[in-house]
């Protein structure tokens, strides 16, 4: 279970005010001469001008400044309930919050409950009564509760709804029986089949330069083209956020190739605004004779992370 994907520009906003109040913190201690509590906060500010500078890159992963951030969050709050014990409890609130917003639903709750040895550690809970750690439970499965339900409901929506929430395409659980199929049907029948991996190196860039609408446009692109050079009965998927599978039943590795070139030329008189010229790699997969569904899956898949570089 994923976390939520926030706009980057949410994102960077985010960043900013997380590195203005911090710094601000920072400067209210300091002006109070509270010194002893100077270093957490100007340490944190550092550390969130470095998440920031992170966030800013276009090489590395979303998930690094996240983490970042909510490491600032915990030690902040943790900080203060040591060094200032009548700072009130509602504040350990935030990084659970922030927790729940930033981590996949299972991590958050494994992180809360690991830490409750930690909490009641502190000078500010040593003398806390037993009811606190029923409310800090209460609180971990009142967060979670949205996350479940919003889990719970995709589920439903994607046992319901064989396309793809994002484009124009199967999603991957209606794609593998659709394809399971076809691979009965010409193993029964003894014709011939053969799917087209489709991998856009683009849609990744797309959205962390451009955001969701320029990587909307690439896969509504992609999903146009391909149906336009591609007969009725053919069976198009997305296998995950950039990779498709073209499924093309009764069809020779001439035939495959022949539609594969075909798709790449009238992708390459594809442009966009955002983006330039559509980009698209393409490689056909034809199941060997005797092969079983799941192997022939599988060299698919490992296709596809070929082509991703992964």
């Amino acid at each position: 279970m994923t976390p939520h994907h926030f706009p980057r520009q949410l994102m960077t906003l985010a960043y900013l005010a997380s590195i203005a109040l911090m710094s601000s913190y920072a400067i209210w201690l300091y002006a109070m001469g509270e010194y002893r509590d100077l270093v957490v906060p100007c340490f944190m500010s550092l550390l969130l001008l470095t998440a920031y500078l992170l966030h800013l890159g276009q090489d590395i992963r979303s998930h690094l400044p996240r983490v970042v951030l909510l490491a600032c969050a915990y030690g902040s709050v943790i900080a203060a309930l040591y060094y200032q014990p009548e700072t009130p409890l509602l504040w350990v609130g935030l990084p659970m919050t922030a927790a729940f917003l930033l981590l996949p639903l299972a991590a958050a709750v494994a992180l809360h409950l690991v830490l409750i040895p930690l909490w009641w550690l502190l000078p500010s809970l040593d003398q806390a009564p037993p009811t606190l750690i029923m409310g800090y439970v209460a609180l971990i499965l009142l967060l979670a509760l949205p996350r479940w339900e919003h889990a719970r409901r995709r589920a439903l929506l994607r046992a319901t709804d064989p396309n793809d929430s994002e484009c124009d395409a199967y999603h991957l659980d209606t794609l593998k029986e659709r394809l399971h199929s076809e691979h009965q049907r010409a193993d029964m029948l003894n014709q011939r089949l053969a799917v087209l991996v489709i991998h856009l190196p683009q849609r990744d860039m797309a959205e962390e330069q451009f955001g969701s609408r320029a990587a909307q446009a690439l896969l509504n692109a992609l999903c146009t083209e391909v149906y336009s050079c591609c007969r009725d009965h053919d069976l198009l998927g997305r296998a995950d956020s950039a990779t498709f599978w073209l499924v093309l039943p009764d069809t020779s590795e001439s035939g495959a190739l022949l539609v594969r070139d075909r798709l790449q030329r009238a992708l390459s008189r594809r442009v966009l605004v955002e983006t330039g010229q559509l980009e698209a790699r393409i490689a056909a997969c034809l199941p060997c004779p005797k092969e079983s569904f799941e192997h022939y899956l599988q060299r698919l898949e490992n296709r596809g992370n070929a082509q991703a570089g992964r």
